[in-house]
């Protein structure tokens, strides 16, 4: 294309359309990956940003402060129980603010097996408005308080509000991270490339099935978005006949684990974990990443 018609490009990968990739299968030759993103944030009381219930009022905005406080003190523990009644693995995608504010939480999912992924220290800040140094800094400090609370550092990332700088995916891998949660362009995983060389996995995060736009944006109810998962899982078990995939659930305790949301949450899962047998695999971000990292390229 002329150059004066040429579109600025990311550089990080290239088009591939799904029907002709090479074909494999998920461990045990099944072929949906499934997993629970459970995102557990803090925000700063009286400024920076948050999700809001209800319209922002000056600060402080205890109504929206209070509402997205509720996910930690009681959704977040009824979302954990939800899982181990079902016993599902999960990503718990953690603000280290948490480690201070409220550590048991952080140290219940370890408990459990959860595996902890990086989010950033706060979701009252986004990182793409750092500069190199600052976003430098918090990525390793993010990894080692992880790597102090979980027993090993975190292979994954998820950016506080998916807020990326044009050098994220390279300082990523320079502090140690092997995937990253923040692009949602595929339904397999796509390695990104780096300026260092070293590949960064993309495995796919939704955008969609992901109760902060369905329900805070889209204003669908808890059926409605158990509907939306059940619906999900039936076509993309149907499609991963031909190709295996990979179908990530975004749970945020504030929202869906409001007890009118988390019983139709429950009926969803309940749904998935009775059917697809051994097509499913119910697993985390990082055992797909571990996955896809030691097959032939």
């Amino acid at each position: 294309m002329n150059a004066p018609y040429a579109l600025r490009h990311h550089g990080r990968f290239d088009y591939s359309g799904i029907p002709g990739r090479p074909g494999f299968d998920w461990p045990q030759g099944r072929r949906l990956a499934i997993y629970l993103a459970l995102n557990l944030e803090h925000f700063s009381f009286g400024d920076g940003l948050g999700a809001c219930l209800a319209p922002p009022t000056p600060q402080p905005d205890v109504l929206n402060y209070a509402w997205r406080e509720y996910g930690n003190r009681v959704g977040a523990w009824r979302l954990l129980e939800l899982f181990d009644e079902l016993r599902l693995p999960c990503a718990a995608l953690v603000n280290t603010s948490l480690l201070d504010h409220c550590p048991s939480l952080v140290a219940a999912c370890v408990e459990r097996g959860h595996e902890l992924v990086g989010h950033g220290h706060t979701n009252a800040q986004r990182q793409g408005e750092m500069d190199e140094a600052q976003e430098r800094a918090l990525l390793a400090y993010c990894r080692d308080r992880l790597a102090r609370a979980g027993g090993r550092a975190p292979a994954g990332w998820l950016s506080p509000w998916i807020s990326e700088s044009v050098r994220t995916p390279d300082l990523l891998v320079e502090c140690g991270y092997g995937y990253t949660l923040n692009w949602c362009h595929d339904d397999q995983p796509v390695p990104m490339r780096t300026r260092g060389g070293q590949p960064l996995w993309s495995i796919p995060y939704p955008q969609e099935l992901n109760d902060i736009p369905a329900m805070m944006a889209r204003l669908m109810s808890g059926a409605e978005f158990a509907d939306m998962v059940v619906d999900q899982f039936d076509e993309m078990l149907r499609q991963s006949e031909g190709q295996p995939l990979v179908m990530g659930i975004a749970l945020h305790p504030y929202i869906v684990g409001q007890p009118h949301r988390l019983r139709h949450l429950r009926r969803a899962l309940q749904h998935l974990a009775a059917h697809g047998g051994e097509r499913t695999w119910w697993t985390t971000p990082g055992a797909i990443f571990e996955w896809v990292e030691s097959r032939p390229a």
